[in-house]
């Protein structure tokens, strides 16, 4: 990141509308690399006060109950992060966009929704950015797709790109692959968390205690991901290597490919980006009615 970049974030107000689990993620990572302080964050939510409190407690951004309304924060920010759920969104961004101006960034992690939604319920005069990050942000490790509208200017561009580099590694894709990046890294970790959990039930049943199973779970999946980033070797190769013939490694892997282990895998990713356009095309439903 050029210094100028930094300095220009370091003074940025940053506002997010919707305060769960994915706006945490990219504000903590954000406030653990000190790209911004905390103070100059907001979050902000429809009601939930319990949810504001802790957020102020955990981490030091603001929020109504610093004694400011949810318009002022909108209003102050440079960048504006849409975070709600799907299903409130349409209502949640048509209802802010009396307190949007031009010059403010908009970056939308909300899965299914498009640049020309979020630019038709805006008024059409944003600079929109639709991003897919994934909860791994939380600890710098996080992947997200970017996609930019014709509108972001080349600072604005910058600007996401180091606040998305700030917990993660980050693509600029397509929009049309919006939908595949939900599906392979937006919800990516909660398949590893799955696959983690099915070998510790696994090693439970052989009659490892409920702590060692998952020290050797956890332990054998780090060191697997890390093979593959050190080594630069293709995860089929590395597989290879550890597979001799009529081996312990091959029964298991032969069961699991005559029981589709890939092909299961391949559609869990499919109906996932699925998923993310069937949440779209109700958000456009609801615009339209």
């Amino acid at each position: 990141m050029s210094q100028l970049t930094q300095t220009s974030i370091a003074s940025l107000q940053i506002c997010f509308y919707g305060a769960g689990s994915m706006a945490e993620a990219i504000a903590r990572g954000i406030i653990n690399k000190e790209l911004i302080k905390a103070n100059r964050i907001s979050m902000l939510n429809r009601q939930n006060a319990d949810r504001l409190t802790e957020l102020n407690e955990r981490y030091g951004v603001q929020t109504i109950l610093q004694g400011k309304e949810n318009e002022s924060y909108l209003q102050e920010a440079d960048i504006i992060f849409l975070a709600m759920k799907p299903k409130d969104a349409a209502d949640a961004i048509a209802g802010i966009k009396a307190f949007i101006s031009p010059n403010q960034l908009i970056i939308s992690v909300i899965a299914g929704l498009s640049i020309q939604s979020i630019e038709r319920l805006l008024g059409g005069h944003s600079a929109v950015v639709r991003a897919m990050p994934n909860t791994s942000s939380t600890i710098g490790l996080g992947a997200t797709g970017i996609s930019y509208s014709d509108r972001v200017s080349a600072q604005q561009t910058l600007l996401t790109e180091a606040i998305f580099s700030s917990v993660g590694i980050n693509a600029v894709v397509d929009e049309s692959l919006q939908q595949a990046v939900t599906g392979v890294s937006g919800s990516g970790p909660a398949y590893v968390y799955y696959f983690m959990e099915s070998m510790i039930e696994s090693a439970i049943k052989l009659g490892f205690s409920e702590a060692a199973a998952k020290e050797l779970v956890v332990q054998t999946v780090l060191g697997a991901a890390e093979m593959v980033r050190h080594t630069g070797e293709e995860p089929a190769e590395l597989r290879r290597k550890v597979t001799s013939p009529n081996g312990t490694t091959q029964a298991a892997i032969e069961l699991m490919q005559a029981n589709d282990f890939a092909g299961t895998i391949e559609k869990g990713i499919n109906r996932s980006a699925e998923r993310a356009g069937e949440l779209g095309a109700a958000i456009e439903r609801s615009i339209s009615e």
